[in-house]
């Protein structure tokens, strides 16, 4: 029976949730929930110098903002130091890790002398088969031992198979004459001890593929399946970077993107299920698979994003519309709304949401909803109030007091009005928006007075007819 799938996300706590490392998560979660396996969450955070707490809690935030669960409690690898070490010494013990006693100086010396000669600076240490009775009394590295000869065929599910050169491998050290580990060895520790079966990251880390088979060989561990994923350039083609705009999760959330509508495009970056552009989490879990990623890397397109955004919008339920809403006004340091008045824009939600990308046009639209008499009308709006609009607005108040409130009715009596003054629709239409809403983009004007309800659309035009 196959084992179960374990991946794992190991960002490093260095900053903000970046675009790419959010991607690479979400690459993660799809394949666990795919294969009814687990996915789970590590901290990178070795870097003492450079790993803050607050980047930690970034990178939280941004993965629940994303709805990316993990299961079981985070780890943090420099916890793990002791563990990483005990690995080491264990190479060691077994001969397949020896003590390398060259410092620093004499390493750079080697390679600043390659380099005048125009030789490779593969540094071969001289202690590689020297005997432990040799050994000075002085600080010391652990190396483990690379093979010299043959190749290194690196199995990727992504890239296809990839052949490294030994002779291209250097001793690489896993742990520090200080007695620190190095991220090499931890990271592989680290992925056999969770049971990680798939490591599926940027391929920025397919070389170091090759030098971490050097641990899991030298421990007799199983190779995870390797999964090196396209990385995301900007829209000319070059490495994205914050010339492209914004590049951290958070920030594309306090935009006022809808999680779901980032989750659907961050999936078609470098993977794809036929024709498809617009699908919901189900679907992405259904599908997904390994065997559709990309190989070429995949461009961030902001227009895509917005367009996927406005379907997304479009799509959903009109509760979790309004519970997004309130998310969004957290995340942008905003009052939430009350419950009154979250109640009042879910029921306008339907006239709201048609071509709206994201939940400030929302709001901008909602502005006739969430705010309340007297209204103050924008400098565009006020200049359709002149005296004769006003006074066909005083003339349909009488009109509105016992009407059916019906779409048709309402339509009705404001088209009859407009003609009795020898007016299109149109021309009585921008009054009416002015008096309901202050704003000239609102929704349509019948919209308003249904959602409002007869006493206070006959207020808000009664003010403006004073």
């Amino acid at each position: 029976m196959p084992m179960p799938v374990v991946t794992r996300f190991a960002p490093s706590p260095t900053g903000y949730l970046h675009i790419g490392g959010a991607r690479t998560a979400l690459f993660n979660w799809l394949y666990a929930r795919h294969t009814g396996g687990k996915f789970l969450l590590r901290i990178e955070d070795t870097d003492r110098a450079r790993s803050t707490p607050e980047a930690t809690e970034a990178i939280f935030k941004g993965l629940k903002w994303l709805g990316l669960d993990w299961d079981g409690d985070a780890i943090s690898q420099f916890e793990r130091a002791g563990r990483h070490a005990e690995v080491a010494r264990e190479m060691l013990s077994t001969g397949r890790a020896y003590k390398c006693f060259s410092t620093p100086g004499e390493i750079e010396a080697f390679r600043e002398a390659a380099r005048a000669k125009g030789e490779s600076t593969l540094f071969r240490s001289p202690w590689r088969d020297v005997s432990e009775a040799d050994h000075p009394d002085a600080p010391y590295a652990i190396r483990v031992k690379a093979p010299r000869e043959g190749e290194t065929v690196i199995r990727d599910a992504v890239q296809g198979d990839v052949t490294i050169r030994n002779d291209q491998l250097d001793d690489m050290i896993v742990l520090r004459s200080d007695g620190t580990p190095v991220y090499m060895l931890a990271v592989v520790v680290d992925d056999h001890d969770m049971g990680v079966t798939h490591v599926i990251r940027g391929d920025d880390h397919l070389n170091n593929a090759a030098r971490q088979m050097l641990v899991y060989d030298a421990m007799g561990w199983d190779v995870p399946v390797w999964a090196h994923i396209p990385l995301i350039h900007g829209e000319d083609g070059k490495k994205l970077s914050k010339r492209h705009g914004a590049l951290g999760v958070e920030e594309w959330a306090a935009e006022g993107y809808p999680a779901p509508a980032m989750r659907n495009y961050l999936a078609r970056l470098g993977w794809s299920h036929g024709d498809d552009e617009f699908f919901n989490d189900a679907q992405a879990i259904e599908w997904f698979d390994l065997g559709g990623i990309k190989k070429a890397p995949a461009r961030f397109d902001t227009k895509k994003l917005a367009n996927l955004s406005g379907q997304h919008i479009a799509a959903m339920d009109d509760a979790a519309l309004v519970a997004g809403i309130q998310e969004f006004l957290t995340l942008s340091g905003q009052d939430r709304l009350t419950d009154d008045k979250a109640a009042e824009l879910e029921g306008a939600m339907y006239c709201l949401k048609e071509r709206a990308k994201t939940y400030p046009e929302i709001i901008e639209k909602a502005s006739f909803v969430l705010t309340s008499r007297p209204l103050e009308p924008d400098e565009k709006s006020a200049a359709a109030l002149d005296l004769v609009s006003r006074g066909i607005l005083k003339e349909l108040t009488p009109h509105l007091q016992n009407a059916s409130w019906t779409r048709d009715t309402l339509e009705g009596i404001v088209k009859s009005l407009a003609e009795a003054h020898g007016l299109g629709l149109g021309k009585l239409a921008g009054p009416l928006r002015a008096a309901l809403a202050g704003r000239s983009v609102t929704p349509s004007v019948f919209d308003m007075m249904l959602v409002l309800g007869r006493e206070e659309t006959i207020l808000r035009i009664a003010d403006c007819a004073e």
